[in-house]
């Protein structure tokens, strides 16, 4: 007999069920009826436990035996359930991700306890909900998530699909099913970072950690499978490679690789040559596989998670010996050595610049004592590290020393660069946005005329403090009153500058008519709902979506910004007397004491890369929807160029600047901030500024005009009809650089034969393919000069000008090929440049 408080409550449950219009057909085992709607609040199935530090709300247990009290084995008390978990006390919980775990349950008399929950699958990690949110399987056959104040969150988009029901399986796979019981869809097609024993990870599909222990948002690590083997990246902008499966094989087939977990081992597939058998078996611990997962963690290891003993059992999987190798080894900052932790200035016997995060857990990582700022009354400095590395030898680009730093001090989303040499007067650079753990070189190991140096971003005022700690001594030793006079000359000079620039925002304000609309800071939190619903992030900030009145917006909060703030108004006002279709629209802005934050429309399909360089939930976009993107973007360039009072050159140009409305119209973004030119002028010197991979070689001279905008816009439309980044590094090593293949196909007339695989319209448009490829080319011209402006080529675009037909073939300048160097020998692994010196939206 079950304890009362089990009946009670599987009473509640089968009642849940009934009023949910539970189908009876036989088809379905505990399936269920569409039109059934769930709220997220007590009275689903919930732990009792004031005091659990999570919370969970059941809608849709695996079966009925999800309760046991006399568990023969400590698996009988291991199940799936699918809905509603929060991951803190239950008291104070209020985001909540609709998701599948697996839990210990076990009963009392008086009370039921969900121990050790795991979550396995997710539907909404980067946008939690509230209390009562629902989630509906509508009759139209659609899974769909909404928020307590109705927002949609998320869907399944199913409508039309013919779904009848949905179950979850006893594998933990959530299932929307038809009459006939045939899967329509399932979550195991949409891993999130973790795969449960019978799951695959194809090829294109990725594992995406999360953000930390206390943020379950997606993070900076992922793994995918490529033809040649299984990868695990690090990084959002720039994804660097820590890891390879060796198996060193490619696929020789039309057959896509992927990664099996089964019950003993993690298994690669890449060849399939002649058996099923795997390039590379990954064999787990044997003692006992009972209930197990395998699950990217935030810290950038994949381990392996058993159920034995009654507790969860983790061990690693990948075969990486040296512990250095981790990205996050020894935390942000951290400086690993032979397995040790040190910060930065402890590193080279400093001390008042870094502190460690947790003295207990020094492998926890660092942090800089004062908050980095662009401002140039607090401008940061660079703190030299000799004989470290990073755990990734690639580097951006040929350059001297002095550059490689003065680049990172002149960029806000620059935290560090890395610099190496072998006895020349160049070297190669690396700027780093995302900070990982350094590595300390082991010098005897390479040879004299080698160098690798660290420059890490530090407080300026704080390096100053203690580098002249010393000298501060012995001058107040010598003369207080020489001390005391510099102070009042401090306070004058201060006085006079608050004289000269007014304090207050409105004073500044004031003097710029003509501005978008002003907001304060705290309307822009609660619009935001406290920025709790990112829709993107970059090097200069994250954008997130907000309501203001009944109008939807993207909120994008700079964190860092090398102006002031006369200079930041000046140009929101320049930018928000812009109105063009094919440019997203500057609403408004905020300047409030350190607060920068700009209001654009809302763009509901997002930016361009995630439909072209991803596989989608839909088809691949047809031919009709990419060319009108190309004549969009052109038409939005072709106006900052040409029909402002000041020529506007965005500077960075890339698919994750281009945002497309409901209807895919595309609209440019991200160039509120780009640089001005007067039309007397023709050109400006400028600091190197834009992504790799969409650099017009003129860089190299740091003398720019309009017409770096023309050459990124060509690699954008090869990369629109291609459907792969320029630069893709997780592509063979002769397929790496788009434009590279664009060259040799070019000369050999073998255009056509690059054009977007999984695009099947396409073969039934190739000549106007070719002719928007031939028009590329004709923007990726190596002298500029050469090049079209963006007036002639809406030109062609409308039909009313023909491509130039004499083109320079040679598109590719060697100097601004991505260097690779590879300092660690132990990782065999290459980069896929997206984002280095300033990110999208």
């Amino acid at each position: 007999m079950y304890p009362p408080k089990i009946l009670i409550l599987l009473f509640v449950l089968l009642s849940t069920f009934s009023s949910s219009r539970l189908a009876m057909n036989k088809s379905f085992a505990l399936g269920i009826e569409i039109g059934t709607i769930w709220r997220n609040n007590p009275s689903l199935l919930h732990n009792d436990y004031p005091e659990d530090e999570f919370s969970l709300r059941i809608i849709l247990p695996k079966d009925a035996t999800f309760f046991t009290t006399n568990s023969s084995s400590d698996l009988d008390s291991l199940s799936f359930a699918c809905g509603f978990f929060c991951a803190g006390p239950v008291a104070t919980c209020d985001d909540y991700i609709f998701s599948i775990f697996v839990v210990n349950t076990y009963s009392s008399s008086d009370a039921v306890s969900f121990n050790a929950p795991k979550v396995v699958w997710s539907a909404n990690r980067d946008r939690p909900v509230k209390e009562n949110a629902n989630v509906q399987l509508t009759e139209l056959g659609d899974l769909v998530l909404y928020d307590s104040d109705g927002a949609h969150v998320w869907s399944t988009n199913t409508e039309d699909m013919s779904v009848a029901g949905m179950n979850l399986t006893s594998a933990g796979n959530l299932v929307l099913l038809n009459q006939s019981n045939m899967q329509l869809w399932r979550s195991f097609d949409h891993p999130t970072d973790t795969l449960v024993t019978g799951q695959i990870l194809p090829e294109g599909q990725k594992l995406i950690a999360m953000t930390s222990v206390a943020n379950w948002s997606s993070g900076n690590f992922d793994l995918t499978v490529l033809p040649d083997g299984m990868y695990a990246f690090a990084g959002t902008d720039t994804r660097l490679a820590y890891y390879r499966s060796p198996t060193g094989g490619t696929v020789t087939t039309n057959r896509s690789a992927y990664v099996a977990l089964k019950n003993g081992s993690l298994e690669v597939f890449t060849n399939f040559r002649d058996t099923e058998a795997p390039d590379y078996q990954i064999q787990l611990p044997r003692d006992n596989y009972g209930l197990g997962f395998v699950r990217l963690d935030f810290d950038g290891h994949l381990r392996l998670y058993l159920w034995t003993n009654n507790s969860w059992v983790s061990s690693d999987v990948f075969d990486i010996a040296d512990p250095c190798a981790y990205p996050l080894a020894c935390g942000e900052y951290g400086i690993c050595s032979d397995g040790q932790c040190s910060c930065p200035d402890a590193a080279i016997g400093q001390s008042g610049l870094f502190d460690v995060i947790d003295p207990r857990e020094v492998n926890h990582g660092c942090l800089p004592i004062g908050s980095l700022s662009c401002d140039s009354a607090r401008k940061p400095t660079l703190l030299s590290l000799p004989n470290i590395t990073r755990f990734n030898g690639v580097y951006n680009w040929t350059t001297s020393e002095e550059r490689c730093k003065l680049s990172c001090l002149n960029d806000c989303s620059c935290k560090a660069s890395f610099f190496q040499q072998y006895d020349t007067s160049t070297g190669f650079c690396f700027l780093a946005s995302d900070i990982f753990s350094m590595i300390s070189v082991n010098s005897p190991s390479y040879s004299s005329n080698f160098s690798s140096l660290a420059f890490v971003k530090v407080n300026g005022a704080t390096r100053n403090f203690v580098l002249s700690q010393g000298k501060l001594t012995v001058a107040l030793a010598v003369g207080s009153s020489t001390f005391i006079a510099l102070v009042v000359v401090a306070v004058l000079v201060v006085l006079r500058r608050n004289r000269a620039e007014p304090l207050e925002d409105d004073d500044i304000i004031d003097q710029l008519p003509g501005l978008p609309a002003r907001f304060s800071f705290m309307e822009l939190k609660s619009a935001t709902e406290d920025f709790s619903k990112v829709i993107g992030k970059g090097g200069s900030g994250s954008v997130f979506e907000g309501q203001i009145c009944d109008k939807q917006v993207a909120v994008k909060r700079l964190d860092g910004i090398n102006q002031g703030k006369r200079e930041f108004l000046a140009e929101v006002q320049t930018i928000g007397s812009i109105n063009h279709i094919y440019l997203v629209r500057l609403i408004g802005f905020c300047a409030e004491k350190s607060h920068r934050l700009l209001v654009y429309e809302y763009m509901p399909n997002g930016s361009l890369d995630r439909w072209i360089f991803q596989r989608h939930q839909e088809a691949p976009l047809d031919w009709k929807t990419r060319l009108r993107i190309i004549t969009d973007v052109a038409r939005g360039l072709a106006y900052l160029h040409s029909d402002c009072r000041e020529t506007i050159v965005h500077l960075d140009i890339k698919p994750q600047n281009i945002l497309l409305d409901e209807q895919f119209t595309a609209k440019v973004s991200d160039f509120g901030l780009a640089k001005l030119i007067d039309r007397e002028q023709g050109s400006v010197m400028t600091r190197l500024r834009g992504t790799p991979g969409y650099l017009a070689p003129e860089w190299l001279t740091s003398v720019i005009n309009e017409k770096v905008d023309v050459y990124s816009f060509g690699i954008v439309i090869m990369e629109i009809i291609c459907g792969r980044s320029n630069l893709d590094y997780s592509q063979p090593e002769e397929s790496r650089h788009l434009i590279s293949m664009l060259q040799d196909k070019a000369k050999t007339d073998q255009l056509l034969d690059l054009i977007d695989p999984r695009s099947t319209d396409m073969q039934c448009h190739l000549d106007e393919v070719s002719r928007m490829m031939n028009l590329a080319m004709w923007c990726l011209q190596v002298d500029s000069r050469r090049r079209p402006s963006m007036t002639e080529v809406v030109k062609i675009l409308d039909g009313a000008m023909d491509v130039e037909t004499e083109l320079d073939l040679d598109l590719v300048n060697l100097e601004l090929m991505v260097a690779n160097r590879a300092v660690r020998g132990n990782i065999a692994a290459t980069l896929q440049i997206d984002s280095v010196l300033s990110g999208p939206r």
